[in-house]
């Protein structure tokens, strides 16, 4: 067989379901091959980065490793974006590119780049496939490596003459990489710790990222944090693993978390911190971070172990078996929870004290819309996020009882996310509603993706809160830079629009809508909000509503970049 018709069957062989994927020249092999089996389905974006970020969030929902493909040079370099956003977030994601022949490799040919060079530092591994009788290897350790361990994006870029030679495959028959070992482990006497800090402890914290809800371990999660009772407080890349209306849950902390979630990181005197990397945009000032606690920190990658934050107890172990463990050895053991009584009120009194909330206005506010949603959805639905003021709203306002249900762009916060991501969580869960909250701003740099979900057919929502602003920027604007505006208006500047200037809104993304084939409405009124939002769910096929909100809304609390809990905006 040709090269491009092994890719093909390394697909199916790894039980590939769907591609994202926009031809070109360099793979154009590739797409013939493609159109031979029916045992996947192949998307057409209508840009490679939109054909990215689908892949990225098919894979955040489903588990699963998302594929996109492109062809080389402008078409590769597009996918950049996804890829970056696919390793700051430990996403596994299968990036194949085509390449000029490999005679010209090297020789600035026309659409030539050096892609397994440009994405080195953004990749967990890439490959340059120089020899087709590599490639059934070459597939299955990409897709080994993307899922096991601590996940992330690998890069299989392919000449064009490789696609096209013929050859007789051979299939490997075991994975032979003994370099890699990611299965990492806890000992029972490093577990054994933990429980001895655990009882010593009286104001104990659970410190939760994405690595739990990657390993499946969110039940496991639950039954440590119950027997114990200990609160826990998520990263947004761990929102669901625990639910957020348990009575433990202090939901999600950092720069516009939780008031309780922030004061209990400060106070607590023992973190206990699993699969989390203490990024900055939750610790602040790392100095000042949990400064009372002493820290354990489980985590598959070892290179994340005082690379933030120094901790006391650092373990390598998989989420899922540590917690598991923990709770075996508990069990065996019948080792003493800790007396949690007194925290767990003071923990219950801030929940009470400091609620995420907003004033009310005669206008429809953003947070008003979020929360309308959640009461319609019954909390049920997939939310998909572009990135800015709506991406923390979303969190903020709907609340997640379970994992993969808040999809955002959280490590690399790109703009242009939300839709296209919504459309691969959509292929992902076509029996979910998946509803795309995004900015007017964030909404349009990939807004080309309505034509792939009118085409394809996949009934992803999309509700804009639409202030005709930049609006995190503009807040920061208002905060730290005295209200100037530097180049924050997306509106006419001359009749900026709003709810109380119909006219001066820009663009019309009702005619746009339409104009992809793609049912649309704009809603001005409180009044009508709720039936606006209810027909967008009841509606069958993709949706863009647009809901225009005030620009004057700040997301709160804040704690600023760098600052402490001290420094926290709350109002």
């Amino acid at each position: 067989m040709k090269g491009a018709d092994c890719v093909a069957e390394c697909l199916i062989r790894e039980g590939v379901d769907v591609v994202f994927a926009y031809p070109g020249g360099a793979s154009l092999e590739l797409h013939q091959a493609f159109t031979k089996t029916d045992k996947f389905r192949v998307i057409l974006p209508r840009h490679e980065q939109g054909g990215g970020f689908a892949a990225n969030a098919y894979a955040r929902v489903s588990g699963k490793a998302g594929v996109c493909m492109a062809t080389s040079g402008p078409g590769a370099t597009n996918l950049v974006s996804a890829i970056a956003d696919a390793y700051m977030d430990s996403i596994p994601l299968i990036a194949i590119t085509g390449q000029v022949f490999s005679k010209y490799i090297g020789k600035s040919a026309f659409q030539e780049t050096d892609f397994y060079g440009l994405t080195l530092p953004i990749v967990k591994h890439s490959f340059l496939v120089m020899d087709v009788h590599d490639l059934p290897r070459i597939f299955r350790e990409a897709f080994h490596i993307a899922t096991t361990g601590r996940p992330g994006p690998v890069v299989i870029d392919i000449p064009k003459d490789v696609q096209q030679a013929k050859f007789t495959p051979v299939w490997p028959a075991a994975m032979q990489l003994p370099a890699y070992r990611p299965e990492k482990h806890a000992t029972d006497e490093q577990l054994a710790t933990v429980l001895q800090l655990l009882v010593e402890s009286k104001k104990p914290l659970l410190y939760i990222g994405g690595g739990v809800i990657a390993a499946e371990a969110s039940a496991d999660l639950r039954a440590f944090a119950e027997h114990n009772q200990i609160p826990v407080t998520t990263t947004l890349m761990g929102v669901g693993a625990f639910p957020e209306t348990h009575p433990l849950s202090l939901r999600w902390f950092g720069m516009h978390g939780t008031v309780a979630g922030n004061f209990a990181a400060d106070q607590c005197d023992l973190l206990i911190c699993i699969g989390a990397r203490f990024d900055d945009r939750v610790t602040g000032d790392t100095k000042a971070f949990a400064h009372r606690a002493r820290i354990v920190h489980i985590d598959t990658d070892a290179s994340e172990h005082n690379k933030n934050k120094r901790v006391l107890l650092p373990i390598i172990s998989d989420a899922k078996f540590a917690l598991a463990r923990l709770n075996a050895l508990q069990a065996a053991r019948q080792s003493a929870a800790p007396d949690t009584t007194e925290w767990r009120a003071q923990c219950a009194a801030w929940k009470q004290e400091y609620p995420f909330s907003y004033e009310q206005s005669p206008h429809i506010l953003p947070q008003e819309a979020i929360r309308t949603l959640y009461e319609l959805t019954k909390g049920e639905a997939i939310v998909v996020t572009g990135v800015g003021q709506h991406q923390m709203w979303a969190a903020q306002f709907y609340d997640f009882a379970e994992p993969r249900r808040y999809i955002s762009s959280l490590g690399l916060g790109a703009m242009g996310f939300g839709y296209p991501a919504a459309l691969g969580a959509k292929v992902a869960r076509p029996d979910k509603q998946v509803v795309d909250i995004d900015g007017d701003g964030s909404f349009t740099m990939n807004i080309q993706e309505l034509a792939t979900a009118a085409i394809e057919k996949i009934g992803a929502k999309a509700m804009i809160l639409n202030n005709q602003h930049l609006g995190m920027v503009v807040q920061w604007e208002d905060r730290f830079y005295n209200g100037v505006r530097g180049n924050t208006i997306l509106g006419d500047k001359a009749n900026i629009g709003g709810p109380e200037n119909l006219d001066g809104l820009y663009p019309d993304f009702v005619k746009i809508a339409e104009g992809f084939g793609v049912k649309g409405r704009r809603v001005v009124k409180k009044s009508e909000l709720r039936a606006a939002i209810q027909e967008m769910l009841d509606h069958d096929g993709p949706f863009v509503l647009d809901v225009v909100v005030p620009y004057t809304e700040h997301v709160l609390p804040m704690i600023p970049a760098g600052k402490t809990v001290k420094d926290m905006i709350i109002k």
